[in-house]
């Protein structure tokens, strides 16, 4: 793993690794007793499966992946294996994915859903095999065993609370195009959710779009679409569920020939659409700590391997369409704008001032101290 993502990991404090969780727990929790017998043979040396839903974004291979790997490596000194698989955003390849790593008897999964219901069989099977399930960053159905992920309704809010901002005393004077995610992501429904509840009665929704497989350009098509029915000067802000989507937008917008482009939001502190906030085509991001996600999974899946409780790690419990008082963790987020790039990003090591500030955007840097 590379010094940025060393420094990007999240340290467990002391006081929390020196809590020995209970050394049986729930038929639930552990994935039932075999499981338990069978991981409590092998302490650390388990094996568990990653599934990760796609490879547009680029969180998931250059976060995500390194970061869980890196935390389950610390929590079993070297002695674990992590076995991985990208959906490449197709449900029915991770169900494959899954039923593989089943078949060959992993001792714990860790799934990001690409569809959180087409991934409810292959969970079961998982239960039924006595294989505990973490549910990662989306709420899967069927019976998990944990979940960790951020407060997405949250996200919603303040990507809602940014775009007001920015809109200021305009925000009823014009038209506001509404990019959310993928229906087939429970969070995207929960982002949508977040927006709506800060949005509605004070701008006015034009025109609102599910975007398929979070796909930027289909993201592009729709806002083109847009700018054509309402006319490219009647838009004054526009609502994009993450940055990926927001650079399919901003090119709708750019190729619409706007002397002044609307604000923009986005979600997940991509390189592209932090150096897009620096240069100010792109208004906001959502910061969501990674590091702190990955090493809450990690944790939960050592755990859970070795049929322990998760006491000390889940600080709560969240009902999922299928089960109810899941073992949880959510994690908070932060709003991403010109003024805390040091403070966020920079700060957390998730990228250095030289990444963000190359020579394309060196005078954007310079103009607002990003140096």
């Amino acid at each position: 793993m590379n010094t940025r993502m060393r420094r990007a990991a999240v340290v467990v404090s002391a006081g929390t690794m020196a809590v020995a969780l209970a050394a049986c727990g729930s038929a639930k929790e552990s994935g039932g007793d075999t499981a338990k017998s069978d991981s409590a043979k092998k302490g650390d040396a388990l094996t568990i499966g990653l599934l990760l839903p796609e490879n547009q974004t680029a969180r998931y291979e250059k976060f995500d992946k390194p970061m869980i790997e890196k935390k389950v490596s610390e929590l079993t000194h070297g002695k674990a294996t992590v076995k991985y698989a990208n959906a490449k955003q197709d449900a029915s390849t991770q169900n494959q994915q899954a039923d593989t790593m089943i078949t060959n008897k992993v001792d714990v999964l860790i799934v990001d859903a690409v569809d959180s219901k087409a991934i409810a069989s292959s969970v079961q099977k998982a239960h039924d095999a006595g294989i505990p399930v973490v549910a990662y960053d989306r709420l899967a159905e069927g019976p998990i065993s944990a979940y960790t992920s951020f407060d997405n309704v949250a996200v919603g809010k303040v990507q809602g609370q940014a775009l007001l901002k920015a809109l200021g005393g305009k925000a009823k004077s014009g038209k506001v195009v509404m990019v959310n995610g993928s229906a087939t992501d429970p969070n995207a429904a929960q982002f949508k959710q977040g927006a709506h509840s800060v949005l509605d009665g004070k701008v006015d929704i034009a025109k609102e779009y599910d975007t398929p497989d979070w796909n930027a350009q289909k993201a592009n098509a729709e806002v083109e679409g847009a700018l054509t029915a309402l006319g490219k000067n009647k838009v004054i802000g526009v609502y994009s569920a993450n940055d990926g989507m927001a650079g399919g937008v901003i090119t709708a917008l750019q190729s619409a020939g706007l002397s002044k482009l609307p604000p923009v939001t986005g979600q997940d502190a991509e390189i592209n659409g932090v150096q897009r906030i620096v240069a100010g085509t792109q208004y906001m991001s959502v910061y969501k700590s990674y590091p702190q996600e990955a090493s809450i999974a990690a944790q939960m899946a050592v755990a859970l391997g070795k049929g322990q409780k998760l006491d000390s790690i889940a600080e709560t419990k969240v009902d999922s369409p299928t089960e109810k008082d899941v073992p949880s963790t959510i994690v908070p987020v932060v709003s991403l704008t010109q003024d805390n790039i040091k403070q966020t990003v920079i700060k957390d090591g998730i990228y250095t001032v030289n990444e963000i500030c190359t020579p394309k955007y060196k005078a954007a840097c310079d103009k607002i101290g990003l140096k």
